[in-house]
């Protein structure tokens, strides 16, 4: 008969002493981990984020939408201020999606989350998550993250932000990059995000904060793939371009194809693209040769760029 170990919950102040000091800075080093748990690609924008008197633990952006993410985290069970501080914080970065994260939930508050998603729009979501750690015997603490209060992503796809209907572009929009994100998710473990948005385009990390890899459907008859550089500064993002042209022959031998260059000087990003003919009014095979296509130059994109992005960074400082 085998035998089995004993698993042991563990304090959290066992392995983060304080909230703010210790687990705070722990999850925006994990947030792309965090980010699988709920189906979004996650980037740090900023931690202790001021709202008049109050800072936020953390300010993120879902990348797949561009949207404002708050993270409120609070050990213990929770509690009406912190509840309060959620709204505050959600109004003062025109947040859509709010998260909190705690040991456990009181039932008034989750009822008051459930309510929250149920009466906002599709741009909107609350989620409750709480954070366990454990232990079989005395081997190495492993953590967990239990989404408890979560939003309907079905039934808010049927209720636009506007108030009307979604249109047959967006909805085509949203069905294509559905399965662009399934295959992506499933098949190549290159995203945690879940649920396809009516929008013309679907941004996915590459690693290193303020750069994107991206699949958009520009106007006109072509479709692209790109690597977007935007860490919030013009002459930041222009050094760095610059960096990667000077090894521009060797990125191309490597990527097994030329690509375009776009410095974009009048803008204070810049991207290095591909390019080829497509529309999403085209015919159910033509969107899957285009889908196959963006797919596997997502995966070149991230694994030609993201090594050369880490090591500008680490030698940037």
């Amino acid at each position: 008969m085998s035998k089995f170990g004993e698993l042991k919950y563990l304090d959290l102040r066992s392995i983060w002493s304080t909230e703010s000091q210790h687990f705070t800075p722990w999850l925006a080093e994990n947030i792309q981990k965090f980010g699988d748990v709920l189906g979004m690609d996650l980037e740090i924008l900023e931690r202790e984020a001021g709202v008049g008197n109050f800072s936020l633990d953390l300010l993120a952006k879902d990348l797949g939408t561009g949207h404002n993410v708050v993270i409120e985290n609070q050990f213990g069970s929770t509690n009406h201020d912190h509840l309060g501080k959620l709204l505050t914080y959600a109004a003062g970065f025109n947040a859509s999606t709010v998260i909190w994260i705690c040991e456990e939930f009181r039932e008034e508050h989750r009822s008051a989350l459930e309510w929250l998603n149920g009466r906002t729009d599709a741009d909107t979501q609350f989620f409750g998550v709480t954070v366990e750690v454990f232990q079989i015997d005395d081997s190495k603490p492993a953590y967990r993250f239990r989404p408890v209060i979560s939003p309907n992503d079905w039934e808010k796809a049927k209720r636009p932000s506007s108030g009307g209907q979604i249109s047959p572009r967006a909805e085509a929009y949203r069905q294509y990059f559905q399965k662009l994100i399934d295959e992506l998710r499933e098949k190549h473990h290159f995203t945690g995000a879940r649920v396809g948005q009516p929008q013309s385009w679907y941004s996915f990390s590459s690693g290193v904060s303020g750069i994107n890899c991206a699949a958009c459907f520009p106007q006109g008859e072509k479709v692209r793939v790109e690597l977007y550089i935007d860490q919030g500064d013009a002459e930041a993002n222009k050094q760095l371009f610059d960096s990667l042209a000077a090894s521009r022959q060797d990125i191309e031998r490597e990527f097994g194809e030329a690509l375009e260059w776009e410095r974009l000087d009048d803008r204070r990003a810049s991207r290095i693209a591909l390019y080829r003919a497509g529309s999403i009014e085209d015919d159910e095979d033509t969107l899957t040769e285009i889908r196959v296509w963006m797919i596997e130059r997502l995966l070149k994109i991230r694994k030609v760029f993201s090594p050369r992005l880490r090591l500008y960074k680490k030698k940037s400082g």
